[in-house]
């Protein structure tokens, strides 16, 4: 799989099967303040799936590739606390290695959470 398919179907299976396209030593950084950095599959998943769990929809808005690395500007409708949704624009920065995700580093505004 190339970077850009790896990264494609990673984000098109946030709800279901995303776990089989990381390396088990994958990274995973918020740069969100405080910046928090966390190693290993296990680390990644836990700080992922409960996002994940309230996504209602994704949109990909650009993606760009450079060999093993790849940005894919993104916009999640979310489902809130009181079950209403609201939109969160990401820039998603992620590596690649033997067609899984190697380390995902996410940036975003956190004034609507």
């Amino acid at each position: 799989m190339t970077t850009k398919e790896t990264v494609q179907k990673y984000l098109d299976s946030i709800h279901n099967g995303f776990e089989s396209l990381l390396t088990d030593d994958v990274t995973f950084t918020s740069f969100t303040s405080p910046v928090k950095t966390l190693g290993g599959k296990p680390g990644f998943i836990a700080a992922t799936k409960n996002f994940y769990s309230k996504v209602a929809s994704l949109e990909v808005r650009d993606l760009m590739v450079d060999a093993n690395r790849a940005c894919a500007l993104t916009r999640y409708e979310v489902r809130g606390k009181d079950g209403k949704t609201f939109r969160s624009d990401v820039a998603e920065v992620f590596t690649v290695k033997n067609g899984k995700v190697d380390s995902l580093a996410i940036y975003f505004d956190t004034a609507p959470y």
